[in-house]
């Protein structure tokens, strides 16, 4: 069951309808998202904190926090460089983040309304900094791809495991999942 990072990508595009004029617009705009990074990363973070259960993910370990600002500032700025226009290295890097959240147990649960402080925040300063509407939907749409990257992993490696652990057909795995949905 396992993705390939570029075709997921691609297949992301096409469905949020990432543009090339949006990669243009995102990429005009790369100083000023990595002006801000550090400023939506404290709101990401703050957000997160106040959660228990997230606040102890995130501190478990000294210097954690720090680290994790610092990735979400370089995660930020490649939203609006693409690194390598948003081909395979993004598409590498974005599945190796939604890996590391499985790893560190940043679920599904606080990733997406986390993501949603991102796109609220962002907003606001779009428009306190005189920015187009364009910009505003072309950030929406690549943080929705990016998002859709860390809910992926979290199926891929549930699944992998249930599958290796059990022995099952990636086929009865599937359907076992459709009739324990339809008995919810």
């Amino acid at each position: 069951m396992a993705i390939e990072p570029t075709v997921f990508m691609a297949t992301m595009e096409k469905r949020i309808g990432l543009t090339p004029e949006d990669k243009t617009i995102l990429k005009s705009s790369a100083d000023w998202g990595k002006d801000i990074a550090s400023t939506m990363a404290d709101h990401f973070y703050a957000y997160l904190g106040r959660d228990e259960e997230m606040n102890a993910i995130l501190n478990k370990s000294e210097g954690r926090i720090h680290r994790l600002h610092e990735t979400f500032i370089q995660w930020f700025h490649q939203m609006f460089t693409g690194m390598d226009d948003w081909g395979k290295d993004y598409a590498d890097c974005r599945w190796h983040i939604g890996l590391v959240h499985v790893k560190i147990g940043i679920a599904p649960q606080h990733v997406v309304p986390a993501m949603a402080v991102v796109v609220h925040e962002v907003g606001k300063k779009l428009r306190l900094d005189g920015k187009s509407e364009e910009l505003q939907y072309a950030l929406g749409r690549i943080c929705m791809i990016d998002l859709a990257f860390i809910e992926q992993a979290y199926v891929e490696v549930s699944s992998s495991a249930v599958l290796r652990e059990t022995g099952w057909s990636e086929a009865l795995f599937k359907r076992l999942i459709a009739t324990g949905a339809s008995s919810m």
